[in-house]
């Protein structure tokens, strides 16, 4: 889910040594496939000679699991409780949480691909009547939006009314993914 955007970092920061290797992003769906998958993501790594391994998953609904992973492997991963945390800042999504806790929030990913990513798999398309029963707590969409672009704001927005939210637009840009990603690939 967050591929875009680490290469985007990549390239704005000259981190052209960073390789990217991912994991189907419907496994935000299935949070207890992301650490048995992770897991089995750095063993192959490292049995491909890597020595050097940033898990680019926050927490993402494993309920800790993933730090016992990386814990094990002696890997770092982002910090955070899911990504929409640290395209905010972490720090900053956690002093606004409270105004912010029936909100459903949105990223460049979940805008590009709300069909194939949200509706089709939550049943949507054959369902509609499922919508009030998974977004009926919502109050809003909070679009968090990494990059500037008139054409996914178009997209978030036409998703808000899908799902008879109020539409907000917050440019993140990339947040706490750039310290983290940078740091990771300092040179020892």
């Amino acid at each position: 889910m967050i591929a875009r955007e680490i290469l985007a970092i990549r390239e704005q920061f000259g981190l052209d040594h960073i390789d990217l290797k991912c994991l189907p992003a419907i496994y935000h769906h299935y949070p207890d496939k992301i650490a048995p998958s992770v897991d089995r993501a750095i063993v192959k790594a490292k049995a491909e000679g890597i020595t050097r391994i940033f898990v680019g998953y926050a927490d993402c609904g494993t309920g800790g699991m993933l730090d016992r992973v990386c814990e094990k492997h002696g890997v770092e991963r982002i910090a955070g409780p899911h990504c929409f945390s640290f395209y905010v800042g972490n720090e900053a999504f956690s002093s606004q949480w409270d105004d912010d806790m029936t909100s459903f929030f949105m990223t460049d990913f979940l805008a590009r691909h709300f069909e194939a990513f949200m509706v089709k798999p939550l049943g949507l398309d054959r369902h509609p009547e499922l919508r009030d029963m998974y977004f009926g707590n919502y109050t809003k969409m909070i679009y968090m939006a990494q990059t500037d672009d008139p054409k996914l704001s178009a997209k978030a927005e036409r998703a808000a009314a899908f799902l008879g939210l109020t539409y907000e637009r917050r440019l993140t840009g990339y947040g706490d993914l750039v310290p983290a990603l940078t740091s990771a690939a300092a040179p020892d």
